[in-house]
């Protein structure tokens, strides 16, 4: 477990993670809502290793793209009209989830049968500098359990995940209520899940 300070970053900490992710690791690491599964998009073994212990098919999995800032989004997704444009720089970073269309540089491991992507770009200072280090964005799932503390306390996670994450990151105490999902595919964007982001149409 490596202890990281959730507003300064240890830039040395970072590094570390970063190294481990560009070899294939999965980590567990802080969000602005709750703590999430990661790993670099570009390492299929890893994202299937996420699924496994998920226990879901990737093909089929909710997984989302955690960004530094808006700057990749041409890389990984269609052209996105102004108003979708607008309501991403006004929401973000934040605890949003934006559904939107995948682009063909999307690993294709990833491609659902709607080709869309969730992306964040999370208020937190630990997942903004992982991304920044590595260049591209980390895949994300969100932690799950039976109680609270199996998803928002760092040691309990550790305990409970050791044998089947490579890091966990203590962040602090994690939240307990999820992002709020937008759906940005259609004429006019939708409210999937109401989350931890306020939502008015």
């Amino acid at each position: 477990m490596l202890q990281v300070h959730p507003e300064n970053p240890q830039p040395r900490t970072i590094k570390t993670v970063v190294e481990h992710l560009r070899r294939g690791a999965v980590i567990i690491y802080p969000t602005d809502t709750i703590y999430g599964l990661g790993c670099d998009i570009f390492q299929h073994r890893a994202i299937e290793r996420i699924c496994h212990i998920k226990k879901i098919d990737p093909h089929k999995a909710q997984l989302s793209f955690i960004c530094y800032d808006l700057s990749h989004l041409s890389d990984f997704c269609k052209q996105l009209s102004r108003a979708t444009y607008r309501l991403l720089r006004e929401h973000l970073p934040g605890p949003y989830t934006f559904i939107l269309p995948a682009s063909k540089q999307v690993p294709k491991i990833l491609h659902n049968k709607k080709d869309t992507i969730g992306l964040r770009v999370p208020n937190n200072n630990i997942a903004r500098e992982i991304v920044r280090e590595l260049g591209h964005p980390i895949l994300s799932a969100s932690l799950a359990g039976e109680a609270v503390e199996d998803y928002t306390d760092p040691e309990i996670m550790h305990e409970n995940f050791m044998n089947e994450v490579d890091i966990v990151i203590d962040g602090g105490i994690g939240g307990t209520v999820p992002s709020t999902v937008i759906d940005c595919t259609g004429d006019e964007p939708g409210l999937i899940r109401a989350g931890a982001g306020a939502w008015i149409q």
